[in-house]
């Protein structure tokens, strides 16, 4: 199923209910990163690049693959000292449950891919200047 297809949840004698795709991915971007450790989702250099600019993407490293199954799909950066397969273990299942709370939707898999290690920024005035370092 294409990204821009709607997902048909529920019809009644009123109508139907259509889930784009894009939600599902906004939603299991805002579950992943509540999870402590998680640095930030990887989406590539135009997302990281965006984000810089001040444009936040909840959508970017996310893919939702709807064919016979629901696959959720995250690529993220977790933060240095966090112990990885934990983080993993936790944005698996704040996702699903996230995603099936929202829309009633079964969510078969989530896969955590992680990119990248965030390294704690040195505060201004701790690194030693050229001199000290030449000593």
């Amino acid at each position: 199923m294409e990204m821009n297809e709607m997902i048909d949840y529920d019809a009644t004698e009123l109508g139907k209910v259509e889930i784009a795709p894009e939600v599902i991915q906004i939603i299991s971007g805002l579950a992943a990163s509540e999870v402590e450790g998680v640095a930030g989702l990887s989406g590539g250099v135009v997302s990281d690049l965006n984000e810089l600019l001040g444009r936040k993407n909840l959508r970017k490293g996310i893919r939702v693959d709807l064919n016979e199954q629901m696959t959720i799909e995250l690529a993220l950066n977790v933060h240095y000292g966090y112990h990885i397969p934990d983080v993993g273990r936790e944005v698996q299942e704040k996702v699903k449950s996230a995603v099936e709370t929202m829309t009633g939707l079964i969510v078969d898999q989530v896969i955590v891919r992680v990119e990248g290690i965030r390294f704690p920024q040195q505060e201004k005035g701790t690194e030693p200047d050229a001199t000290q370092r030449i000593r």
